[in-house]
């Protein structure tokens, strides 16, 4: 093979990169796939509703917990993500060399596993990843409802549900990542207005009267928070996709961290000002907005929010319809509009589970316990040391010009840690932490809890967490 596969790859890409003597109005804002492309779609989609639901989780692990865990799992997550670029380049650069082409075709993560690591890998990629990225979907219609009902209760939250799912729907016209190019910034732009709307009214509202700050109290409380954060720091099930729509992905590797430490200015102002001002009352307000004042700056906030729940809607919702695209023999029609029709059978069980499960706040912590601790934690560490388990494949090939596959790493190790063993340890490290802490006590936790709202609130809730009649939505 005379032209190296980086080559290749780039080749490939700038094909798929829109064709622009003069800049064009349409591509600038629909054709996406530079490094700041994927830096605004890591760091728009890390964080959005859960924004709204972290000082809930600081009210159960208390103060410096919740600041401390804010920092590990954005550290781990980021590290995660890291592992996932490697593996993905190592999938694609192989296949190039056997000149399998990608044109008109996504690559999804559980395409990697199959490639790296055999069929069993693909379908616990698949099963954890869809799973999660269905409830990721689900959750952000029940944070639609319950944010809106803050502006107008006159309709209720399940009412609500029923309205955002049909406007989600519209998502389907989206073809891929390449085209959230405007989506992406203005979402970032919206989490950050709402992040230090949230850090500076608090701040300007003051401490309510007898505020109590007791968290920890409770194990069962504390390992809900802590998966809650968890979660937070786990919005990388869709990483591949967004390598996928670069036009350089080998760029990626460091993307996911510099957004994760953007997103550190957002969370920990927000739920620190905000469990400083109300304390234990959150620990019944699992929505930030529901015990902030009502006015301009909060309605803003709200409408903000609710446009960027619709695109995080549209981020987690899209690697289902591609994978629904393959199932059904539709991923490379060309036609949009055929696309979109089959696409539409994706968002009906989202609609339907949204309206059973409407907890806003403990669906975070299940979701996180059960699905993100696997998909983006312990499937990708594991995954990564048993690709490169054999000496052959650890070895870091310097011609990339083999004229036969020979498996040897695309990518060398990180500056940082520039060793197979401290690897191995790294990822050992985080398989067992969150297997234990966030899949085991985390997952005994959450579900304790989210069957504890199940009990009192029962299922298809029709307004859940809402004020009884009379009383007003502004202040509880």
């Amino acid at each position: 093979m005379d032209q190296t596969v980086n080559e290749q790859n780039e080749r490939d890409h700038q094909e798929e990169k829109p064709n622009q003597a003069p800049l064009s109005f349409k591509s600038l804002l629909w054709h996406g796939g530079s490094v700041y492309d994927a830096w605004f779609s890591c760091a728009s989609n890390q964080v959005a509703q859960v924004l709204l639901t972290l000082p809930y989780s600081f009210s159960q692990l208390g103060m410096l917990s919740g600041i401390i865990f804010q920092v590990f799992y954005g550290i781990i997550g980021s590290w995660t993500a890291y592992l996932i670029s490697i593996l993905y380049v190592e999938y694609r650069t192989r296949k190039e060399k056997e000149n399998v082409s990608f044109k008109n075709h996504v690559i999804q993560w559980f395409e990697v596993l199959d490639g790296l690591l055999g069929p069993y890998w693909k379908a616990a990629g698949l099963a954890f990843n869809c799973t999660f990225l269905l409830f990721g979907s689900v959750i952000q219609l029940i944070a639609c409802a319950s944010n809106i009902y803050y502006i107008n209760d006159k309709l209720d939250k399940r009412t609500w549900t029923y309205i955002f799912g049909a406007c989600c729907a519209t998502t389907v016209f989206i073809p891929s990542f390449h085209n959230y190019r405007i989506w992406s910034f203005l979402g970032l732009g919206m989490t950050t207005y709402t992040a230090w709307y949230l850090t500076i009214a608090a701040v300007l509202h003051g401490q309510v009267e007898g505020v109590q700050h007791s968290g920890p109290t409770k194990m069962v409380l504390y390992f809900t928070g802590a998966t809650n954060i968890l979660y937070t720091f786990g919005g990388h099930a869709v990483t591949v996709e967004i390598m996928d729509a670069m036009w350089k992905p080998r760029k990626f590797k460091f993307i996911y961290l510099i957004a994760t430490l953007y997103v550190f200015t957002l969370t920990i102002p927000s739920a620190t000002a905000v469990y400083w001002a109300f304390g234990d009352q959150l620990l019944t307000h699992s929505n930030a907005f529901s015990l902030l004042p009502t006015n301009g700056w909060r309605t803003t906030a709200i409408i903000l929010m609710l446009i960027h729940q619709f695109i995080t809607f549209g981020f987690a919702c899209t690697p289902l319809y591609f994978v629904w695209e393959k199932v059904i023999g539709m991923h490379e029609t060309k036609s949009m509009c055929l696309r979109a029709l089959a696409r539409l059978p994706v968002v009906i069980p989202i609609w339907f589970l949204a309206i059973i499960f409407p907890f806003f706040g403990p669906i975070n912590s299940a979701v996180g316990a059960l699905l993100v601790s696997f998909t983006v934690y312990i499937i990708p560490s594991l995954a990564h040391m048993l690709t490169f388990r054999s000496a052959s494949a650890r070895q870091y090939d310097m011609s990339r010009k083999c004229m036969f596959w020979v498996q040897n790493a695309a990518e060398k190790l990180p500056i940082f840690l520039p060793s197979w063993a401290g690897m191995y340890v790294v990822n050992s490290f985080i398989v067992v932490w969150v297997l234990v802490i966030g899949f085991g006590f985390g997952g005994w936790a959450s579900m304790a809890n989210f069957i504890k709202q199940v009990d009192t609130f029962g299922l298809f809730a029709k307004c859940y967490q809402c004020p009884p009649q009379g009383s007003t939505t502004a202040h509880h």
